[in-house]
């Protein structure tokens, strides 16, 4: 299944403040202290401890989703490896790995109105000074769960249900036909 969500990912047609994102490796990773103690290494990337905050390293990110959860991603492949890693890191301790990767894809967003187009679906305030870059959390747009990390001032990373895409990227490009020009 992995393989047909890699080499078929959903069609997005481009523009100036949208595209589709490459296909990564996704990770729900839960678990105790201990166990994320374990495993933010293991990944290469130290986990967030602040609430609804991401931590990057590199082309790795650990996405804050509840005290115990992280969404994990990494470049497609280096799915196996962090797989087996984080898999021998966390072998005698409490916890829940489990590959989402064929579930998923992820939309960027950006440029000056990239909040505006999604608070038309999007219930949070995503004002910049509310919600600053490097912050992430579930939320839903329209009918939909998403994830949403802001990865700067006019940029967002999206995660999606692949299945949702569509109905995301439609909703979307309807609310733009209110963009000036």
């Amino acid at each position: 299944m992995v393989d047909v969500a890699v080499t078929r990912p959903p069609r997005v047609a481009a523009t100036p403040w949208l595209r589709l994102l490459p296909p990564l490796a996704r990770f729900s990773f839960r678990g105790a202290a201990a166990a994320q103690g374990a495993a933010g290494p293991a990944f290469g990337v130290t986990f967030p401890t602040v609430a609804c905050h991401a931590a990057t390293n590199g082309s790795r990110a650990a996405l804050w989703l509840g005290p115990d959860e992280q969404l994990l991603l990494a470049p497609v492949a280096e799915g196996p490896a962090a797989r087996s890693v984080l898999d021998a890191a966390l072998v005698d301790l409490p916890h829940s790995l489990v590959d989402v990767s064929h579930r998923q894809g992820a939309l960027e967003l950006r440029g000056p109105n990239a909040a505006w187009l999604l608070n038309g679906g999007c219930p949070l305030d995503l004002d910049v000074r509310t919600f600053t870059p490097g912050m992430c959390t579930r939320s839903v747009f329209a009918k939909t769960e998403i994830v949403l990390w802001r990865t700067a001032a006019d940029v967002f990373h999206v995660e999606i249900g692949r299945s949702f895409t569509d109905y995301l990227v439609g909703m979307l490009r309807e609310i733009a036909r209110e963009l000036p020009g």
